[in-house]
């Protein structure tokens, strides 16, 4: 399992803004008034080759009379207790108050690895300022500048050698296919459909399923591990400590699959929160069918399937190239389908493509169309072959990589598709010196 780091403090300290520069994404919102976040944001960053999951929370406050503050509150202890290193951030601006200090008690109280970050020192009068912190009783203290990143390498050097050392996962010999979706969108039905059983509790209340069960299905000449999991819900709707560890569970077994047969409920629409699944499956590189359950209840003619579709691929765009197939656990539509579909998708996921064979493809193909010029400059590219990794990955190599822009490696990652068979699978294209 990745390890964990929780960003933790009171609020309006820069929490947020330290969070999306380290997911190098502006998820979560940051503004000048205090308490705007209000729950867990959960993130994948990386440092010195050492990939590990960010939690940004929000600001502690004991004591507060705020309605959202007992809330927030107890989704800070939930992440000290999560974390296996913790960013304890503090403003230089404000110097040490009475809350650092209360923040501080509570750290130390976890007994786990922790790194006092003073944040908004980006000028020298702040960094003579930061020898106050020396009061809050901790060896060594970062300072930092979340705005423009100064000081986050050396924090991060640290924070990396705490982390725990990554666990070498058993192999499983077969594949793993997880069936995800938001809470009651079908994925239990979906499930005991395939295997013939009433192997899970289905019930219409959502968050039936708590836990993440894994189901070797064995029928028909395929033979893979079904992964069962707990609904993935927006962040500010888990309530209960039960479910918040359910849907890290969720989290971890589209981490460790190599399959994600996204499961939405035809009735509500592939909403935010969908959508929010498909692209954590996508930036994990895994393989991603999209199944419409409940298509037996929607009110449609011929067409309503196309334009459901289309709604899809508009959504997911520029990562249109995924199945989408419209089943009906209840009456098992289409559930075969969805079947054959995934082992195909896994099948092209492993594919390798001999290099010469590769270079025979995308050489001519890029002499016809070269990369654009550059500040006069042209890119010639003379080499090309797949990684050896579990997704697939492809190295270009030529004379001036850093001036290939997106639009041309969206330009090879069509062609590819066009050329090899990568439906339902991210790609990734890397430039290299020759």
């Amino acid at each position: 399992m990745s390890s964990i780091v929780a960003i933790v403090g009171r609020p309006n300290v820069g929490k947020s803004t330290f969070f999306n520069r380290m997911i190098q994404k502006r998820e979560a919102i940051v503004d000048s008034i205090s308490g705007v976040t209000r729950d867990r944001h959960y993130g994948k960053s990386d440092w010195n080759g050492r990939n590990f999951t960010l939690i940004d929370t929000g600001g502690y406050v004991e004591g507060s009379d705020d309605i959202f503050q007992k809330e927030i509150d107890k989704q800070v202890n939930l992440a000290i207790e999560e974390a296996d290193v913790i960013v304890f951030m503090v403003d230089v601006t404000d110097g040490v108050t009475g809350m650092d200090e209360v923040i501080a008690d509570l750290l130390r109280r976890s007994q786990k690895p922790i790194f006092l970050g003073i944040n908004k020192v980006d000028n020298a009068q702040r960094l003579e300022a930061t020898l106050e912190f020396y009061s809050l009783g901790f060896e060594q203290f970062y300072s930092i500048s979340s705005i423009n990143g100064s000081g986050s390498g050396e924090l991060l050097d640290d924070i990396v050698k705490k982390l725990p050392k990554e666990e070498e996962r058993e192999e499983d010999p077969l594949p793993r296919f997880a069936v995800v979706g938001r809470p009651n969108a079908g994925k239990s039905s979906f499930i005991n459909a395939l295997i013939g059983e009433d192997r899970y509790i289905v019930t219409d209340i959502a968050g039936t399923t708590r836990d993440s069960i894994d189901t070797q299905y064995n029928r028909f000449g395929f033979d893979f591990n079904l992964v069962d999991t707990a609904g993935i819900r927006r962040k500010a709707k888990v309530k209960e400590d039960i479910e918040f560890y359910s849907v890290m569970r969720s989290v971890r077994a589209i981490e460790y699959c190599d399959i994600c047969l996204l499961v939405v409920d035809g009735t509500r629409g592939f909403d935010g929160q969908v959508q929010n699944i498909f692209w954590l499956a996508h930036r994990n590189n895994k393989g991603i069918v999209i199944l419409v359950n409940k298509w037996d209840l929607v009110e449609k003619d011929t067409n309503a399937s196309k334009a459901y579709e289309a709604k899809i691929r508009a959504e997911i765009a520029p990562f249109t190239d995924v199945p989408i197939i419209f089943i009906s656990s209840l009456s098992k539509q289409r559930i075969f389908k969805a079947v054959e579909t995934a082992v195909e998708v896994y099948q092209s996921r492993s594919r390798r493509i001999p290099t010469k064979a590769f270079n025979n493809t995308m050489l001519p193909i890029i002499e016809k169309t070269p990369p654009p010029a550059y500040k006069g400059k042209y890119v010639k590219i003379k080499f090309c072959t797949q990684l050896p990794t579990p997704h697939p990955q492809f190295a270009f190599f030529c004379n001036l990589p850093q001036y290939v822009k997106d639009p041309y490696r969206r330009f090879l990652e069509n062609k590819l598709r066009e050329e090899y068979d990568f439906t339902g699978i991210p790609i990734q294209i890397f430039f290299r010196k020759k």
